[in-house]
């Protein structure tokens, strides 16, 4: 599998060094700059969650994209938690992995589009410091939950269909049953959803909005 993803990403343009378990990956890691790392949870020595943390530590933003077989909600909850940016379900496809990389890349690529916020109430968003405030706390996030909510902020009172968001976040412009969208949706109602506030509306069969007024969730 290592070597087979290596061949698609070179493929696709990209340079690759491969680690043959997580105490090998931490080794690459420090030894050179590394756009992003691409992890499997299960790996001998040291699995995909303690890299992910040791990496974290280190106060590292480098992106991290978890491989994960399983099922478990509170699986990639926790590697999300520890600082993940993004995760792929086996068994996935080589063209929904390229997608990701490509989407997790432009999101971190530092390109700035100057000092821009926005605000919806209580919540607070400076796309220039990547900072997301409520009441004036900072709320962290991952790279793609900031994306997902920048889109959705910038368009505010704006319905957007699933499709806008797949292929807006994760490059995804094709059918898919994936259950990424609402799953980082899940995310974000957790952290931005308080005292009353609730401002992400589902809309069924068609997508989501972010609204002024206080919602349901």
């Amino acid at each position: 599998m290592r070597d087979l993803l290596c061949d698609a990403l070179r493929i696709a343009g990209y340079d690759t060094e491969a680690a043959i378990d997580g105490a090998d990956a931490l080794r690459i890691w420090k030894s050179q700059a590394i756009d992003l790392c691409i992890v499997d949870i299960n790996m001998p020595n040291m699995d995909g969650f303690e890299f992910v943390e040791a990496v974290r530590k280190q106060n590292d933003a480098t992106p991290i994209l978890l491989l994960s077989a399983r099922d478990s909600a509170s699986d990639v909850a926790k590697g999300l938690r520890f600082g993940a940016d993004d995760y792929v379900r086996k068994p996935f496809s080589l063209e929904e992995l390229l997608l990701r990389v490509g989407a997790i890349l432009r999101r971190t690529s530092g390109s700035s589009e100057g000092d821009l916020s926005y605000k919806c109430g209580p919540l607070m968003m400076n796309v220039d410091r990547h900072e997301v405030t409520f009441n004036d706390e900072v709320i962290e996030m991952s790279a793609t939950e900031f994306r997902l909510l920048e889109i959705l902020l910038a368009r505010k009172n704006r319905l957007l269909t699933r499709e806008q968001l797949l292929n807006e976040v994760w490059d995804i412009d094709f059918d898919s049953e994936t259950s990424v969208l609402d799953t980082y949706i899940s995310y974000l109602r957790k952290k931005i959803h308080h005292d009353g506030f609730a401002p992400i509306v589902t809309v069924r069969g068609v997508g989501f909005k972010l609204v002024d007024a206080v919602a349901s969730a």
